[in-house]
């Protein structure tokens, strides 16, 4: 069927919308695709959120999914679903919750199409982590590449997909920040909330101490999976106070290669192929490499697109949650057994 997939993540940089022709179990054509940023108010308000600065979250979540129908109207496509992610404001799977705002009911009468929603509610419930989520939609995708593959998503978290010779060879975890520290560093520094193309990162050097202390946080010592709420390392970029920006971006950039090519895997991939927006920071991909020691490349190179990916699983994760099957496996979030989940609400 014809499904839309809805994602903002925890960049919060706005609402990316796709167009996906799948089963739930194969992926049989791309549709069209955007991003719809957010207003700088929005972003604001739900920063504020996250933070447990803005107490109104019902009106948040409204305007919120007000934007998600918007991107569904500028699509243009009559679909048969919508898969409607919403917007993680705490994930701690340690106290069995994760909350992700967004009305999919308003969504459902406004687009005047069915909605499935609260994908990770069920996996966190049972004792998983919750995320990622991603890994049966890279393992549709990668059918037909060659294995072992590692599928790296370099989001505001920073999490991987490795996927060996069989269907049940998944594994999955967050593996520490990916672009959320960076981006909250630069908007301190420059007002701008991003090191474009990894370019302040490049004119700086890493610093050893610094990169060597934050490493020993004990998450990284944790076996997959496991997972990470957004604000998890917020506390570590005090430690870049005394630092130009330049030095700080490039300890940043370098922490995130560094939680990527450090995290344990059944076997070395390979090749890794890099979705999210961190793909297009050059200083974290030439570390991941240098780290990784195997061909390191946007997942464009497999003909996948990075702008989209993220949207295009939630349609693909949709039609699962029609069908009943699982959204996540033991090993990919370590729930006890294969998990279904979600539920849809129709117009």
């Amino acid at each position: 069927m014809m499904v839309i997939g809805l994602m903002s993540g925890t960049s919060l940089d706005g609402v990316d919308a796709a167009v996906l022709e799948t089963d739930g179990q194969t992926v049989q054509r791309f549709g069209p695709t955007l991003t719809l940023a957010y207003p700088r108010e929005l972003r604001a308000r739900l920063r504020a959120v996250i933070d447990g600065a803005d107490e109104d979250v019902p009106s948040v979540a409204e305007e919120l999914t007000d934007w998600h129908a918007e991107a569904v109207r500028r699509l243009g496509v009559e679909a048969a679903l919508i898969g409607f992610h919403g917007q993680t404001i705490l994930h701690a799977p340690a106290r069995r919750l994760t909350r992700q705002i967004g009305d999919a009911r308003r969504l459902a009468q406004a687009t005047r199409m069915p909605v499935a929603c609260d994908f990770r509610l069920a996996d966190v419930a049972a004792g998983g982590q919750g995320a990622p989520f991603a890994p049966l939609f890279h393992a549709a995708l990668a059918a037909s590449l060659e294995k072992p593959l590692l599928v790296v998503n370099i989001g505001g978290v920073a999490n991987l997909t490795w996927i060996g010779h069989s269907v049940d060879n998944i594994l999955a975890c967050d593996t520490g920040p990916g672009n959320a520290l960076l981006d909250d560093f630069m908007l301190g520094r420059t007002g701008t909330p991003i090191d474009q193309d990894g370019l302040a990162a490049s004119r700086g050097r890493a610093n050893p101490d610094i990169l060597d202390e934050w490493l020993k946080n004990p998450f990284f010592a944790r076996a997959a999976p496991k997972s990470l709420d957004r604000q998890h390392f917020a506390t570590v970029l005090r430690a870049l106070d005394r630092l130009a920006t330049e030095d700080g971006a490039a300890t940043l950039a370098a922490f995130t290669a560094q939680a990527i090519a450090r995290t344990p895997l059944p076997a070395p991939p390979r090749q890794v192929l890099v979705t999210g927006g961190g793909r297009k920071n050059a200083t974290i991909m030439g570390a991941l490499a240098t780290a990784m020691q195997v061909p390191v490349t946007p997942v464009e190179a497999a003909g996948w697109d990075g702008d989209a990916l993220e949207a295009q699983c939630f349609a693909f994760l949709a039609v699962r949650v029609l069908d009943g099957l699982p959204l996540s496996l033991p090993g990919t979030t370590g729930v006890p057994a294969p998990m279904p989940g979600g539920r849809i609400e129709r117009p």
